[in-house]
């Protein structure tokens, strides 16, 4: 295994001097931003032209198919929502790789089914591209706005050495993985952790506005506790908000779920967590269009228990909220882990109440509750990098440095690594086998 952490000086070497850049979304277009900053001459494609407008402005040059933006580059990026989407960019007599010289190299940073990978990969080498995939996690929301991503890399470490530099640039950190394949199956392990504790801390909140705890309150109670995780911390805001996170849309969950169950399907890994969390995701997929914000799954908790955790006047601070003109984050904490996070201010115009004895008990119940899903759901997520073939120690770090962090995987993450029983830690009772009752609750009405 290979980490790479991207240091704060923008010099580099490199042995390309042009790079095509094929997607220019939310995810694309600070990468793009990054790489012109630091002197490439970037060349860029995309489906929808005024999605390039910002990077065109900033000094890429547009290209109306892939195959131009690709041609004569010795790196093309491409950055895109649905393996369709990779597939058709790539090949075909306009796809980028009828433009790509020999000795070129192919990069996807995309989050895909990692068979159409290899299938493009297959396809590239014959003409002499090489191919890596890179699929992205943030290490906070959004950190592709100023670089706060992780790359996972699987394919051929010389050629991951070349391209070394140019993910130091992109992100924050990267790791190489091993083959193609695995940088993909590593990151849907990471997006399985997320979309539970999105999907857990939800419905924890339903159940709490329901008995009258304010959302705000139940939200920091859950943030400040052993509960905490990225999805509460930074995403749970924007259900706060009513706008449900509009940098990430349902159909690329439901999509990275499906690709999740089916890997665990290929590996014969049982994964009863991540099968309820996937079905909850599959069945908001077929009941709001596709194209609202991924947060849109816990609409369907707020139904069953008929409750609305919006809180009137609020926005989070973002502009992926409900504040669209929300100005850029200025000021930034770092961990102990070194992991880098906006430095953000919650403003809420309703007053915190009283709680009774009932509510805090409610509160604390469900602290450990979601405290039990993020550990339930991190030994799913073990078995399943262990199904891969990957080490323990690799799983541990791509863990940390992943969107699927908890308070809890940042307790007990390396006692996974030294072997050592969990069933030591006093604050919890020994793992059950059964879906927890924050995530199965609701099955029963999606049947």
């Amino acid at each position: 295994m290979s980490v790479v952490k991207a240091e704060t000086s923008t010099a580099h070497f490199r042995d390309v001097e042009r790079i095509g850049f094929i997607g220019t979304g939310s995810m694309g277009r600070p990468m793009i931003v990054k790489l012109l900053q630091a002197g490439y001459q970037v060349d860029v494609c995309d489906i929808d032209p005024a999605a390039a407008k910002h990077v065109l402005e900033k000094g890429a040059r547009w290209h109306d198919i892939p195959r131009d933006a690709a041609r004569d580059c010795g790196i093309v990026i491409t950055c895109l929502p649905l393996p369709k989407d990779v597939f058709d960019n790539m090949t075909g007599e306009q796809g980028a790789l009828a433009g790509m010289p020999p000795g070129s190299v192919w990069i996807d940073t995309s989050t895909t089914d990692y068979h159409n990978t290899i299938e493009i990969a297959r396809r590239a080498a014959p003409i002499g591209v090489n191919s890596l995939e890179a699929p992205v996690s943030n290490l906070s929301h959004m950190g592709v706005d100023f670089a706060n991503v992780s790359f996972f890399v699987g394919g051929p470490p010389e050629v991951y050495a070349r391209c070394e530099m140019v993910f130091q640039i992109m992100g924050a950190v990267s790791f190489h993985i091993g083959d193609i394949g695995q940088g993909q199956s590593v990151k849907l392990l990471t997006n399985l952790l997320f979309y539970a504790a999105a999907v857990a801390s939800g419905n924890a909140l339903c159940q709490s506005v329901r008995e009258g705890v304010p959302a705000q309150q139940a939200w920091r109670k859950f943030a400040g506790s052993s509960a905490n995780s990225v999805a509460i911390e930074q995403f749970v805001p924007f259900l706060l908000d009513g706008s449900y996170d509009r940098s990430c849309t349902l159909e690329i969950t439901v999509k990275d779920m499906s690709l999740t169950v089916q890997l665990a399907d290929e590996l014969g890994v049982g994964l009863p967590v991540g099968r309820a969390v996937e079905k909850c995701y599959s069945e908001a997929g077929r009941k709001f269009d596709r194209y609202d914000g991924h947060l849109r799954v816990v609409e369907l908790a707020q139904a069953a228990l008929g409750v609305r955790l919006q809180v009137p006047g609020y926005r989070a601070p973002s502009k992926y909220g409900a504040d669209r003109v929300h100005p850029p984050d200025q000021e930034f904490l770092t961990d102990s882990f070194g992991r880098i996070k906006p430095k953000r201010m919650h403003v809420f115009p309703l007053d915190d109440v009283p709680l009774s004895n009932g509510q805090i008990r409610l509160l604390d119940s469900l602290e450990r509750e979601l405290t039990h899903v993020n550990r339930l759901i991190l030994d799913e997520a073990f078995n399943l990098g262990r199904g891969m073939g990957l080490s323990d120690a690799l799983i541990s770090n791509v863990i940390t440095w992943s969107v699927g962090a908890s308070a809890w995987s940042d307790r007990h993450a390396r006692q996974y690594v030294n072997e050592q029983v969990l069933d030591s830690v006093t604050e919890l009772a020994p793992p059950r086998a059964t879906v927890p009752h924050l995530i199965n609750r609701y099955l029963k009405d999606l049947s």
